[in-house]
């Protein structure tokens, strides 16, 4: 098969690689950047920040300069505003060591769905299990219906064997998934 070419339906390309943390992390910002649950989390983190940012600003005027209480709701809002990466840091490193443990990963999609092969498992994931993706620099992130999309798949783009197997995977996901982002 020609490697610049779209795959037909019934063509798969595979992918190959070792799961890590850093795969994960991408995956969950990801989703969270792009599904509705993760939006209206981000707004509400960034409402608490301002929200104790104009606290802040208020005592301070209110006491003629910086007090103790100024500086902790200063301290607080800046919190609200990292809180996110740390989450999803904290979150892939809790399920990242879970992955990296499975070793060599083999991917396969074609236009049935993915599987992924381990050395100790095999799964097939259906199209209608999870029906959208995202795609970042990185990563493939295949995400499920439900309002978290707490079920997801995540194919690193570096286990391909060429780089026009990206743009084949990508057209497979156009044709079966929906785009979200």
């Amino acid at each position: 098969m020609d490697t610049n070419t779209v795959p037909a339906a019934g063509e798969a390309v595979q992918l190959v690689y070792r799961p890590t943390t850093a795969d994960l992390t991408e995956a969950i910002r990801a989703r969270s950047s792009r599904t509705p649950a993760g939006r209206r989390r981000r707004r509400l983190y960034v409402g608490f920040a301002v929200l104790f940012l104009a606290l802040a600003v208020l005592v301070t005027l209110a006491r003629d300069g910086f007090q103790p209480l100024s500086v902790g709701l200063t301290a607080g809002a800046l919190s609200f505003g990292v809180t996110p990466r740390l989450m999803h840091g904290l979150q892939a490193r809790a399920f990242g060591a879970l992955l990296e443990r499975a070793g060599e990963t083999r991917a396969v999609v074609d236009d049935t769905g993915v599987q992924v092969i381990t050395a100790d498992t095999a799964t097939r994931i259906g199209w209608t299990a999870q029906p959208s993706y995202v795609e970042t620099d990185l990563a493939f992130v295949m995400l499920s219906a439900d309002k978290q999309s707490i079920g997801m798949t995540v194919l690193p783009k570096r286990g391909a064997a060429h780089p026009a197997d990206i743009d084949r995977m990508r057209s497979i996901f156009d044709r079966n998934l929906t785009r979200v982002g």
